[in-house]
């Protein structure tokens, strides 16, 4: 039976692309209906597109199986959007006001609009956290209602490089595939793992994936710090592979052997561990090889998080990511970080149903799909597919890809972690051009009105006019006293 009311949700990583069809249920869990994955090492480096028409094509090939499987037409699809280009930077909106104003939240609105209308060079602001808002000389979370003489917005803005920006949204136009919304990957990856305590008393999330590890920094339930490295456990294999084997054979040694920290008393030099039938390497320089390359992540990961913030993470670390299933993981990251507080995230905090076991792997890889899965909160089901039929044969959507949107929404109106589409912004942009265009041709009628007022007052009061009006008010005068 064709499901009939289902939410889909896309991951383009680096290794591999995953789509994900579920239900929502009443009581917040979810019924996972389907999973598709593709090998994405060719044409997504870093986490970024690189080959839009091979991107597009296996977009395809993921709609087209999720269809098969589902029964039923998908209208259109929720997007995560990360890679190595993201970066925070911090931001200042200040304004004077006269003595003893009180803040309105059309004032904060228009602090936040003058920020997400920032313009970097190269860049893209995907989103914006509010930090926190000095009134005056005090720091408030929500200034509204509050007396003084200066407002001041501070912000983190999310950037990324408008190429990348534009290859992604082209992806999916070249595909055909409706966007229904982009979400800042690194931010759903931390609403699905991080629980309220960790947010609210700081912590740091950091995401080990193939080729790149993301860093979040959260205090006071507040993102302070995002960045992506571009190292992950890819490297790690690759290293392994400089001993002369295919990459593959290298991520099997990898996953057999590898270990995030060994005890130099518990190293066997004697041991050799196999690399074929006839070759083999000493089991102390292949932990050599794994722990150096990993010690490297590690301090660079650690190097992200502000120093400002190092001794107020009381919720400590949280691990996630493929690379975070090596074994001792916990202790590498202790013994360079000095945090003791570390956990790895499995799973998300959701209660998640998996069709079969195979594709509910607890172990960090579908984290991210899944938030964004979470996420979702519109239909996605279309018309049913006809058996035997063309797979979009169906109920086609009505709308054009990238055109769900009726009205552009305005910046302080899209959700945190939510990113604009192309067309969306696209559409802002214009709304944002035809609102200067009338407002200034208002400012050219107040001109023109306050210059004829002007030109009326020098005519009025010239030597002339007074002369004929101090003629006229004699001749009244006279008049009225015969």
């Amino acid at each position: 039976m064709a499901a009939k009311d289902f939410i889909v949700a896309i991951e383009l990583g680096s290794s591999k692309m995953t789509g994900i069809a579920g239900r929502k249920n009443l009581d917040g869990s979810i019924n996972v209906l389907a999973v598709v994955k593709e090998d994405s090492s060719s044409f997504i480096r870093k986490g970024v597109v690189y080959n839009i028409d091979k991107t597009a094509l296996c977009l395809t090939n993921i709609i087209s199986k999720l269809t098969s499987l589902l029964k039923t037409e998908i209208t259109q699809v929720y997007v995560g959007v990360g890679g190595q280009s993201i970066r925070g930077v911090r931001n200042v909106i200040s304004r004077d006001l006269p003595a003893d104003t009180k803040v309105t939240q059309e004032m904060v609105i228009d602090l936040m609009d003058a920020n997400r209308n920032m313009k970097y060079p190269d860049m893209e602001i995907l989103d914006a956290a509010a930090q926190e808002y000095r009134v005056d000389s005090q720091l408030q979370v929500d200034p509204v209602g509050i007396q003084c003489s200066r407002l001041e917005g501070n912000y983190l803005n999310i950037l990324e490089r408008k190429a990348f920006y534009k290859n992604l949204n082209k992806c999916f136009e070249t595909a055909g595939i409706n966007v229904a919304e982009m979400f800042l990957a690194p931010l759903a990856l931390a609403d699905s793992v991080l629980t309220e305590g960790e947010r609210r008393s700081g912590c740091a999330l950091i995401d080990i994936g193939a080729d790149t590890t993301t860093v979040s920094v959260f205090t006071k339930n507040i993102l302070r710090h995002l960045a992506v490295i571009p190292l992950g456990s890819a490297n790690i294999t690759k290293d392994i592979a400089s001993l002369q084997m295919e990459e593959e054979e290298a991520e099997k040694m990898k996953l057999k052997y590898g270990c995030a920290y060994t005890d130099n008393a518990e190293i066997d030099n004697s041991l050799m561990l196999p690399i074929d039938s006839e070759r083999s390497v000493e089991s102390r320089k292949f932990i050599e090889i794994v722990e150096g390359r990993l010690e490297e992540i590690i301090e660079n990961a650690w190097y992200q998080v502000p120093a400002e913030y190092n001794d107020k993470l009381l919720g400590g670390i949280i691990l996630t990511g493929g690379g975070s299933n090596m074994k001792n993981i916990e202790r590498a990251f202790m013994n360079h970080t000095h945090v003791e507080k570390i956990r790895v995230a499995k799973t998300v905090t959701h209660t998640i149903h998996f069709p079969n076991p195979d594709a509910g792997a607890k172990n960090g890889t579908m984290n991210t799909v899944l938030g964004l899965l979470a996420k979702g909160d519109i239909n996605c089901a279309g018309g049913d597919v006809a058996e035997g039929g063309d797979l979009f044969g169906g109920t086609k959507a009505t709308q054009t890809p990238g055109e769900q949107r009726v009205k552009a929404r305005q910046p302080h109106e899209i959700p945190p972690g939510t990113v604009p589409t192309e067309a969306e912004k696209q559409q802002a942009e214009e709304a944002a051009r035809l609102k200067r265009e009338e407002e200034e041709r208002l400012e050219l009628e107040r001109k023109a009105e306050e210059e004829r007022k002007a030109e009326e007052e020098r005519k009025r009061n010239s030597p002339l006019n007074k002369g004929l009006r101090w003629l006229k008010d004699f001749g009244k005068k006279l008049v009225a006293e015969e």
